[in-house]
């Protein structure tokens, strides 16, 4: 059940090019995070297409379906 999460930075500061994170779990694929100025982007293993996503729809996400950590 553990994930590996592996990152992939081409600068600090996100311009022209995303930032790609592989996100894998128990050595396999799940999918790639794309992350980016405008927006977050999910392409799921195998697929051809992402889902992609404000970060101003994500923040409202993760506040109403994440976890709140504690402390």
């Amino acid at each position: 059940m553990a994930h590996e999460v592996n990152l992939t930075l081409h600068t600090k500061l996100v311009q022209r090019k995303d930032v790609e994170v592989e996100v894998r779990k128990d050595g396999d694929l799940l999918g790639d995070l794309l992350i980016s100025q405008g927006t977050v982007d999910w392409r799921p293993k195998n697929a051809q297409r992402k889902y992609k996503m404000s970060w101003t729809k994500f923040s409202e996400l993760m506040v109403e379906h994440g976890k709140r950590e504690e402390g």
